[in-house]
């Protein structure tokens, strides 16, 4: 079996990036790259695809990993646009190798932990910004839904004082306080609660929020501070006892490794549509076993990149939950001949051969924004 062909194609409003992978077999691979500038281009790229993939055989999914990286080796490969297109082929490289053989890509992994995916609902924040009541509405109609873990967003608001430092009002702080609180006490026990702060605070300001949170019993707190500083974090990590969350701007293991090694943080959230697909999230799960620390990936993929993720999460002892924030999204939910994946806050695990879903092709081609001819030559 040789590959003969890689396409992309860009879709909107969100701008989800889906990368197919054909064979002289007949066989076709899908996976899906983190959107960004210039990644639709990049997975077609001639220095990409000609110099690691054509020709060869995609059930050789690891050597063709380390092919692309080093066929783009110009290009700074442990980061950026260059390795969440890498990551997309990746995952259709799995999604063939497991038709191949006739398996789902769990199994390929080394076979599954769950017999379902737990994910989360990112809410945001209330449809009223300013009304803690509005924040527990949407909640309640997340929770009777079948989730039972929910995330909330504490960003900065409009009356902060000076962003470029990083501080809180003493008014903001009241309020996150308040909300995060009344989120809690809405929720039944046993709903998981999750809070994101988006990198825009200083350890001493955000510290004064962790701090009221630890009787509240959170899931996490998500990225209090800036994530280029391991050494900050490891501090705002060792001085609460609220859980802290990181880890979705890095990339590949080697991206972790100072992360986990110092553990300075609670749990790692790799979005394996950048990080380097599936079998490298795989290697990021396996370092953090090492010390014991849980794997929550960031997700804000469609239902190619949300599923082919969900194979990692179940071979993965130490997954957790996975992020899913498109909630009554009409083209999330019909871009898939499958439908209904998510049953209760829960993905069944596919059980069919490859990734398990297959993708509705008149749906995305109504959506298709710069579609490259539409995955290329057909």
């Amino acid at each position: 079996m040789k590959i003969v062909d890689v396409g992309a194609v860009l879709l909107q409003p969100i701008p989800w990036v889906l990368v197919k992978v054909r064979t002289d077999e007949g066989i076709t691979g899908i996976g899906e790259a983190y959107h960004g500038a210039g990644v639709h281009h990049i997975a077609v790229d001639e220095r990409l695809t000609q110099r690691a993939l054509i020709g060869q055989d995609p059930r050789n999914v690891d050597k063709l990993f380390r092919d692309m990286k080093s066929s783009m080796s110009a290009s700074g490969y442990y980061q950026g646009a260059v390795m969440s297109a890498i990551s997309g082929i990746e995952m259709a490289l799995w999604d063939i190798t497991g038709q191949a053989i006739g398996v789902p890509i769990w199994q390929l992994l080394g076979g599954a932990y769950r017999d379902s995916i737990r994910v989360y609902s990112d809410c945001h924040a209330g449809d009223e910004d300013d009304n803690p009541e509005s924040w527990v509405a949407k909640a309640k109609e997340v929770e009777a839904r079948g989730f039972d873990a929910i995330k909330f967003d504490i960003d900065p608001r409009p009356d902060r004082r000076d962003h470029y430092n990083r501080t809180m009002s003493n008014s903001d702080i009241a309020f996150h306080i308040e909300v995060v609180t009344a989120l809690r006490e809405a929720l039944h026990p046993n709903t998981d609660l999750l809070i994101d702060a988006h990198w825009a605070y200083a350890p001493h300001d955000i510290l004064k929020v962790a701090y009221a949170f630890e009787a509240l019993n959170l899931m996490w707190l998500e990225d209090p501070i800036p994530a280029e500083n391991v050494a900050a974090l490891k501090e705002v990590k060792a001085a609460t006892r609220t859980p802290i969350c990181t880890g979705e701007n890095l990339y590949t293991r080697h991206g972790f490794r100072e992360l986990v090694e110092t553990q300075a943080t609670d749990i790692i959230s790799p979005d394996l549509a950048k990080a380097g697909g599936l079998s490298e999230g795989r290697r990021i799960a396996d370092l953090a076993d090492i010390y014991y620390i849980p794997i929550s990936p960031h997700n804000i993929c469609s239902p190619i990149g949300t599923v082919a993720m969900s194979h990692t999460c179940a071979a993965s002892p130490n997954f957790q939950v996975l992020e899913f924030h498109h909630l009554d999204n009409k083209l999330w939910n019909s871009l898939t001949v499958e439908r209904d994946l998510i049953v209760n806050g829960r993905i069944p695990l596919p059980q069919t051969p490859g990734l398990g879903v297959a993708l509705d092709e008149e749906v995305a081609r109504g959506a298709a924004r710069e579609d490259l001819g539409f995955f290329g030559a057909e």
